[in-house]
Formats: C-alpha cells, structure tokens, sequence
C-alpha cells in the first residue's frame, strides 16, 4: 500500500520515459532495416545503420527532456497550480532532480550506442572500397565521381585516413564535440565532485550550450544517405540491387541518386531552449534586481547569518533561493535553503562555510578576519528565486515529522519561525495539528543560532496552552570528556545545560524504529508527512522506516516521504 500511494505516479512515468524510448528505438530500427530508399546503404553497412539511426532518434527525446526538469521557475510555477495541489503530484516534481539524471543516463547509453555504430560504419564505408567490399559496395562507392550523380559513400576514396573524416567532416566535428561535453558533465556529477569541487561541477555543466549546438548543428553533416524519391520511382532496387552490371543500360535501372536526410534534431530541441532562454533571462533580470544586506552574523559554529531586502521579494516557509557573489563570480549560483519565515519584513539564509566559493564569501565579509564592515562596503549579491521545495508541504498535512541532520536544519527554522508568527497572531487556525521535530547534530556549537528560536516557540506554546503541539528532539552525536563531565554536573537542572531548552538533549543517534512505532501508535488513522533535509545515507533509512511502519490498510497510519533536493 505504501508503495501505491507514494512511488506509483514515479514508477509509472519511469515506464512511460522507458516505453518512449523503446518504442522510438523499435520504430526508427524497423523502418532503416526496411526501407527501400537505404537498401544500398543497408549493402555498405549493414545492420549498424539502423543501430545507429535508433538511436540518434532516442537521443533527440531525451535532449528534449533533459532541460525541463532543471527549469526551477516552471517547477516552481506548477507547484503552485491548482492541478498540482495534490500531495502525489507535489511531490513528484520535488523529484526534479532525479528525473533529470534518468534522463542524463538515458542519454549516455544511447550515446555510446551511436557512437559505437558509427564508428563501424566507418570502417564499413572504407572497406567499400576494396576489394574485400564485393563488387557491388566498389560499385555504389563509385558513384559520384561523374558530374550530375549524387554520391552515397562519404569517404570517397580507400585511400582516405579515417581519422581524418572524422576531424574534418561536419559530423565529425561536431560529433567528437558532443561526446567530449557529455564525457565532462557526467563525469564532474559524481557525488564526490559536487560535494568536494562544486565549482568544477557548476563550469563543465555550462558545456551543455555546447553540447546543444553541436547536436543541432550534427545532422548538417548528411552522413548517412539514402537514396531520394525521385530515384526509387524510376530505379527498381528490387531488380537493380541484383543487376547491377545493367546498371544504365537497362530502362529500369539508370543511376540510383542519393541524398543526406535534413537535419531534425533542431525540431527536438527547440520548444525546450526556447523556454530554457526564457527561464534564463527571469534570472537575469532578478540579477539585476538590488539586494540591500541589512544585518551580518558571524556565528561561532562557523555559520554565516545574512538578512537581506528586495523589492517585491515574496516567500513561503521552507522554500529556497540561488545567491550570487559577483566579486567572487559572475557565473556560479549556489543554492541556500531560506531561515527566515513570510511574516518578517526581510529574508535570511545561514551559510556554513564548505568548498571554495563559500570560503571566499566568507573573506568576503570579513568574517575570517573579523573585521567591521561598513555596510557599504559589503560585497554586492545577486538572488535568484524564491522557488517551491518539498519542505513548503509541511503545512498540509494534520501531522508533520521534521527532521534535520547538521546544517539541515535550515528550512525547519523557516516553517518554526511561521509557526511561532501565526500562533502569536490572533484568530490563526493551522490544519497543522502536531509536528515531531528531530535534529542531529555533531557539534554542540552548532546549536547556538537554532537554539533561540526554540527558546521562543517554547515558550509560546506554553503560554498559548499548546505544549503538546511540537515535540522536539535533539541528538549530540559528538563531544569531548570535558563536555561530558560538564553535561553530567547539570544533568539536575530544569533546563537542558546546551540548548536553554526545557526539554533535555539526548546524546548518541535516535533508533528510528522506535520512534516510527511509538508515532504509529500515538496516530493510527493519520497521513503523516515526513520531511527530511540532510545526507543521502539518512536519507535512505528513513524512507525504509515510512515503508515499514506504513499500515497495509488505507485507512491506517500512512508515512509520505519528502526529502529536501535542489
């Protein structure tokens, strides 16, 4: 049953995307190995034409995909229609990312089939012209030296270095510089270099500009030739194929002519770089729009705080934006969770200082040197969004589980401030009834900045008679023996002696079996959404758990999986 209500509409489109593909492929395969018009390529090269043209057509569909799902103002726009106000569809599109990277793989596999294919039909197209090639591939590789005959071998002579077709032709060319480009961003994708080298990653994807205009330009190159319509009506292939030696000197076999086909993928491609442009040219003109920094932090933990004003700047709790730092780059766009909540007059994102460019931004702020900057003197940033992410959910469901690993925690901090807002506003109803909160954490520092806006949301809650409506736990995974020995002198006090927090920190990991049963049990006819924001590894274990603690009966508790991914 969990597995109906939360992977189903994924699982289908998968099949969908995969049935598409397969079915191009069968479609383009049959028609090349039967057509009449490449009969006397089919001669040359077998069934390698047909491999190879399959898959050109499969690469064309996935080219036109692989740009929807990375366009966040379409995602965001969607989340927002009333025909994705479902929690099934919402949470297919938070899984943007991970339709992006089917896409990707389904483009190198056929990329390395048509790689593969063509590389046979170059040996094959050289080999037409020896004797080992049979009389009727020398014949058809002949045609063409003679004015007014079209020709149907590109490589012309046998003395011709393959090599060299394929650095000089406008198919070689352009194919060499696709597979270069596709070489590079899949191979800086890998978790290790977005994690370690984000930079490295962010430069080699921008390849994709040049990946889309050597595909459109490819085709140019007519490689593959088939024999044209006029030629088929007066040239009997049937007859003629095995006739060869009439050929001209029968009516019904004169000179067959050939011709590459026009170039398509440009029909592929097109709808999708169009709104790719457009979707480029709203962030250039919110790169243009001011950013007024009105408050730096530097907290202890290493995290740097910012609050920021922009005309028109709308948000909603546990969405997420794109900062630029011009004088570190005019062309990186990192991704940071929003901490501030709607109801403030201004929005805020914490940074933890990881990679390159936020080290650099760090210097930039004197944050390093500790220095006082006037507010002038502050480097200029540029903001792009805000956009939807799965965390914005967390208000439509009656029960919502929060948890956070590290810097995680961040769109949690948004949805607990809006929560604290609207219940200090008067006449606010919530459909939220209760929320679980969970964070780990290693570092007992990194409880500094959070642990206020806990302090508060506390303390409201008592005051409002609705103490029982978060529950929040907090995990230290790690500590030092003098911290233990502390801990241990105040483990008496009312107040926990890390957070202020009345409710004490637990120290090691939480056993999540435990805590998904005892949920289970407090909420047996409930739809619980889970939101996770942290590392794949957690990840994986806790969308297990949904899966196992969720009732076989659809009127049981049912666990939705949400996880945090931009």
């Amino acid at each position: 049953m969990y597995w109906i209500l939360n992977e189903s509409l994924s699982v289908i489109l998968f099949l969908l995307w995969l049935g598409m593909n397969l079915y191009l492929f069968v479609d383009t395969f049959n028609w090349y190995e039967d057509d009449d018009a490449y009969l006397y390529t089919r001669v040359m090269l077998g069934s390698t034409l047909a491999w190879a043209r399959a898959s050109a057509t499969c690469l064309n569909f996935n080219f036109l995909l692989i740009l929807l799902p990375v366009s966040r103002n379409l995602i965001s726009f969607l989340r927002g229609t009333s025909f994705c106000y479902r929690g099934v569809l919402r949470r297919q599109l938070d899984k943007n990312i991970t339709f992006h990277k089917t896409v990707a793989y389904g483009i190198a596999v056929n990329a390395t089939i048509h790689i593969i294919a063509h590389l046979i039909n170059i040996e094959r197209y050289h080999l037409s012209h020896s004797k080992q090639g049979g009389e009727l591939n020398n014949k058809l590789s002949g045609i063409g030296k003679r004015p007014n005959e079209s020709y149907l071998n590109p490589i012309r002579t046998h003395d011709t270095n393959t090599i060299s077709e394929i650095l000089t032709t406008t198919a070689g060319m352009t194919g060499l510089l696709i597979t270069v480009s596709l070489i590079l961003i899949m191979t800086s994708s890998t978790d290790i270099i977005t994690r370690s080298f984000y930079e490295v990653f962010w430069y080699t994807h921008h390849l994709f500009i040049v990946l889309f205009i050597g595909l459109v330009l490819h085709g140019m190159g007519r490689f593959i030739r088939g024999q044209t319509p006029q030629s088929l009506l007066l040239h009997n292939v049937t007859y003629c194929k095995d006739h060869y030696s009439e050929w001209e000197t029968t009516a019904q076999c004169p000179m067959p002519q050939f011709s590459g086909n026009d170039p398509a993928a440009w029909k592929w491609v097109l709808s999708p770089v169009i709104l790719y442009i457009c979707e480029r040219m709203i962030r250039l003109w919110r790169f243009q729009q001011e950013v007024v920094i009105t408050k730096v932090v530097s907290h202890s933990s290493g995290v740097l705080e910012l609050h920021m004003k922009k005309r028109g700047f709308k948000m909603a709790a546990g969405q997420y934006i794109f900062l630029q730092c011009p004088s570190i780059s005019q062309l990186e766009w990192h991704p940071f969770t929003l901490t501030s909540a709607p109801e403030e007059d201004f929005f805020s994102v914490h940074i933890r200082s990881v990679g390159d460019w936020t080290e650099a931004l760090f210097s930039a702020f004197g944050v390093k040197e500790k220095v006082f900057q006037e507010p002038w003197k502050l480097p200029r940033l540029a903001v792009d969004g805000p956009f939807g992410a799965a965390a914005t959910d967390v208000f439509q469901y009656h029960i919502s589980i929060c948890i956070a690993a590290g810097i995680g925690v961040t769109p949690f901090a948004s949805i607990l401030k809006s929560i604290w807002y609207k219940c200090c506003t008067l006449n606010t109803e919530l459909s939220l009834g209760k929320v679980y909160f969970y964070w780990i954490c290693r570092d007992p520092s990194a409880f500094e900045w959070f642990a206020d806006l806990l302090c508060l949301l506390e303390a409201q809650m008592v005051e409002k008679g609705k103490a029982h409506f978060l529950s929040y736990h907090i995990f230290l995974t790690g500590w030092d023996e003098s911290q233990a020995t502390h801990i241990a002198l105040h483990n008496d006090e009312k107040v926990d002696v890390i957070t202020g927090l009345r409710q004490k920190t637990f120290y090691g990991r939480p056993n999540w079996d435990t805590e998904f049963k005892q949920i289970a049990e407090n909420h047996p006819g409930d739809s619980i959404g889970v939101f996770f924001c942290g590392p794949k590894t957690l990840s994986k274990i806790l969308q297990k758990r949904c899966k196992w603690y969720s009732s076989s009966d659809p009127r049981g508790v049912q666990f939705y999986y949400n996880k945090e991914s931009f």
